[in-house]
């Protein structure tokens, strides 16, 4: 197959119809000769094919550039984590988890300071992996950004106010909040075995007469539920506040993520975001970036939105978007602003196949990790991923500890 035509990627938690035409950046790859996939579905795809596809796939499908600043941020290195911990009452070495997890990277921060980073795969910091939904947290982020630069008024405004293509849909009514929150009450089929269900055919989609294809195909959709009293996953909302957000800005999302956050707070590098048929940016899925960036991100957000003192979204942002707002019928768990929460207070950001920011105020912790899970979302290697980020949790807070953590505060 000639990268040059269409091929789609449908997966559960992101999905998205990736075209090949002549526009910004598009590379071409012969997949054949590459050892790339050829099926148009992911599920369907090879641990081989995945592993050479999700840390080149800017190279596979069109992209546009969310530009990182001239002078990076240096991550210091904090005392060394233990090489093992207890997860589920046994002792598991941070080597075996990985190879369990098939983890490419993964990067743990704590006060600012690297207290662990581990690569496996032939993968290594420099290198770029695709993040699948942890974008939709980072797009959540950028509607705090526009209301505290004032291009948004507030998550109650209607959504129609900013995208008036919606209006006399099922999103009449809905306001940026329920869209935030996956509450919108808009029937929504996110069935990835059915070629029949809304995400398979919102993957054809393409644009009419200039507007952009999530308009297109969302404004066809019927209200079902009356609005803020239901939460359903829909991935086609995310890429709504990804419009949402280049609407109110008049700028791509790709340059207002660098604006805002990539290049001030001193990512390591440029990332790469995936663009649909109408050449706009996914806001569900696909920024290609560093394990350390996707780091640096949580550590963003566990600072509140600050660089060097200066806020970039409003004050206490971070506070809701990282607390439970929905409940998504899990025990001690539930829905932030684009981001998955625990009653502990912590919250994550998480994408099909293993991808994942997890973020913990209370012991200023960070642990960013990407890789290849044999299946988009199997429970195995969710439930050991959540016990891992709780044995940590228990290490920092035992006495062993408490007495190995850098005394110094946390980096802006």
């Amino acid at each position: 197959m000639n990268f040059s035509r269409k091929f789609m990627l449908s997966m559960a938690g992101a999905s998205l119809c990736l075209a090949l035409p002549a526009c910004e950046r598009v590379k071409e790859v012969a997949a054949d000769a590459a050892g790339l996939p050829s099926d148009k579905n992911i599920l369907f795809w090879t641990d081989e094919q995945r592993n050479k596809a999700f840390r080149m796939m800017d190279v596979l499908a069109p992209s546009r550039t969310i530009e990182a600043g001239s002078e990076p941020r240096i991550l210091a290195q904090g005392k060394p984590l233990p090489t093992e911990f207890e997860v589920d009452g046994k002792m598991l070495s941070v080597d075996r988890y990985m190879a369990n997890q098939r983890a490419a990277g993964m990067v743990i921060l704590q006060n600012g300071k690297i207290r662990l980073e581990e690569y496996r795969m032939d993968f290594g910091k420099d290198d770029r992996w695709t993040s699948f939904s942890v974008a939709k947290s980072l797009v959540s982020t950028m509607v705090g950004a526009a209301i505290n630069d004032g291009f948004i008024k507030s998550i109650d405004d209607p959504l129609t106010d900013y995208i008036p293509d919606l209006k006399g849909s099922g999103y009449d009514g809905v306001t940026i909040k329920q869209l935030l929150t996956m509450t919108s009450g808009v029937k929504w089929n996110e069935d990835y075995a059915d070629p029949k269900s809304d995400v398979a055919l919102f993957n054809n989609t393409k644009p009419v007469d200039g507007i952009d294809p999530t308009i297109v195909y969302m404004r066809t959709l019927k209200s079902e539920a009356e609005p803020g009293t239901r939460w359903q996953y829909n991935t086609g909302e995310t890429n709504l506040i990804g419009v949402l957000v280049a609407k109110a800005t008049g700028k791509p999302i790709s340059e207002y993520l660098s604006e805002k956050i990539w290049a001030p707070y001193g990512m390591s590098q440029d990332a790469e975001w995936l663009l649909n048929e109408g050449g706009k940016e996914i806001g569900g899925c696909c920024i290609s970036a560093t394990i350390r960036d996707y780091a640096l991100f949580g550590q963003f957000a566990l600072n509140g939105g600050k660089i060097d003192g200066k806020a970039i979204v409003p004050d206490g942002w971070f506070a809701k978007a990282g607390t439970k707002q929905e409940d998504i019928k899990d025990p001690g768990r539930g829905y932030g602003y684009q981001w998955w929460t625990f009653d502990d207070g912590s919250f994550a950001a998480q994408g099909i196949f293993g991808q994942g920011i997890f973020v913990d105020p209370a012991r200023k912790l960070v642990i960013a990790s990407n890789g290849n899970w044999p299946t988009a979302s199997p429970d195995d290697k969710k439930d050991q991923r959540i016990a891992f980020y709780n044995a940590v949790q228990e290490y920092l807070d035992s006495e062993e500890g408490k007495a190995a953590a850098a005394p110094d505060d946390a980096t802006n």
